[in-house]
């Protein structure tokens, strides 16, 4: 069978169901190709979501705009209002805070669970028009004229003026089209889990950068409840992973500048990990295809914008596309440049900016870490500095 639509998106993560969304809203044929049919955990209200999101405005606009942020259980996000970063220095001199107040914004970000976020997703593409899910696995891409065609292991056939690859960090899309990488693993995995605190958390996100124990994040949840994302050297991380929550309770309970008082698990206890890598793709866009999300970079989850800069993706290409000339089809060539144009500089700065902050707060020598901590405290005392800083993360300029 040979299906034909606009716009093929391949991935059917938040970053690929919500392509298909806002492509079909803006009037175009999408078809999304899942490799398997969904099995993402629906929101159950008596359990959090281990994988959270500091989603940005640039990411809630396009969530209103598709009608996702409303369909969202609202009493399951919490709002981050403030952010204290900490450094390693010992007398506690190191450090830098943000407020959604002084940046004149509603939030800074706002932490929202996968499985709320996913559920949203799948329930707005049940009810959306010019969308068709096809569940199988591609396995042949070629292009040819005005059109892209993908193969499945089903023995269809798509069609598309324009291939879209979300498919992840590991992008099968982008190996099929020889786009090259730049790749370097962090030795860090991302350990995800989640605790109630003793003392509220007044909606502020904690951040320590650590030169031995990684850098550690805890971000506020509804209630008196917080999300841990702690980015930790492998050999620490393999020791975290035997140890009980509670004794990674006590470990975070050290930290300088901890306020939050005794932490207990939330129940059930889970703790996942994810290894943590740098992908350069050496291009984004090639003859018909176009890659967004971990399909076009992975960074640092340091300052929690991986998601975010793959809902720019979407964005962006999506008002492009919307954009183009009556004379140009969705995958043309210069339509499709316009988008790598405008991608590269915010992908570029957040590649610098998480990699740098890596490599700075990586090394334990004894100078580094001296000017590092300084630097926090300089950057703290610039109000023109911080509101750069605050603009960049928020995806808005001021």
């Amino acid at each position: 069978m040979q299906l034909q639509s606009s716009v093929c998106i391949v991935g059917n993560g938040a970053i690929g169901k919500t392509a298909a969304l806002a492509f079909a809203q803006a009037g175009l044929n999408v078809t999304l190709l899942c490799a398997a049919p969904d099995n993402v955990n629906r929101v159950d209200p008596a359990t959090w979501d281990v994988r959270v999101y500091a989603l940005n405005r640039v990411a809630r606009e396009l969530l209103s705009s598709i009608k996702v942020w409303g369909a969202m259980e609202a009493s399951r996000i919490a709002p981050v209002d403030a952010m204290s970063v900490f450094g390693d220095d010992k007398g506690q001199s190191g450090g830098l805070s943000f407020d959604a107040y002084g940046a004149r914004v509603e939030a800074l970000a706002w932490i929202v669970e996968d499985r709320n976020l996913n559920t949203a997703l799948d329930t707005a593409l049940k009810f959306t028009p010019n969308i068709r899910i096809v569940n199988g696995r591609a396995t042949a891409l070629a292009v040819a004229g005005d059109k892209a065609q993908l193969s499945l292991n089903t023995g269809e056939v798509l069609d598309a003026s324009l291939i879209i690859g979300a498919d992840g960090g590991q992008s099968w899309v982008r190996g099929q089209c020889d786009i090259g990488i730049d790749y370097r693993s962090y030795h860090h995995r991302a350990l995800v889990a989640n605790f109630e605190c003793e003392q509220p958390h007044h909606g502020v996100a904690h951040q320590w950068f650590t030169s031995t124990d990684g850098i550690i994040a805890l971000l506020p949840l509804p209630g008196q409840r917080v999300s841990l994302v702690w980015s930790a050297p492998e050999p620490l991380a393999d020791t975290l992973m035997q140890e009980s929550q509670a004794q990674i309770a006590q470990r975070l309970s050290a930290l300088p500048g901890h306020r939050l008082g005794q932490l207990h698990p939330l129940q059930p206890e889970v703790l996942k990990a994810f290894p943590l890598s740098l992908i350069r793709p050496h291009a984004i866009v090639v003859p018909r295809v176009a890659l967004i999300g971990d399909a076009a970079h992975v960074v640092h989850p340091l300052a929690g914008q991986g998601m975010n800069l793959g809902f720019a993706d979407v964005a962006v290409l999506r008002d492009i596309v919307a954009g183009r000339e009556s004379s140009r089809d969705c995958g043309d060539e210069r339509v499709l440049s316009r988008y790598a144009r405008a991608r590269k500089e915010d992908i570029l700065l957040m590649q610098i900016a998480t990699d740098g902050l890596e490599r700075l707060f990586g090394t334990n020598f004894e100078p580094v870490r001296i000017v590092r901590n300084l630097g926090l405290n300089l950057v703290n005392k610039l109000p023109v500095l911080k509101r750069t800083l605050i603009s960049q993360a928020l995806g808005k300029t001021y």
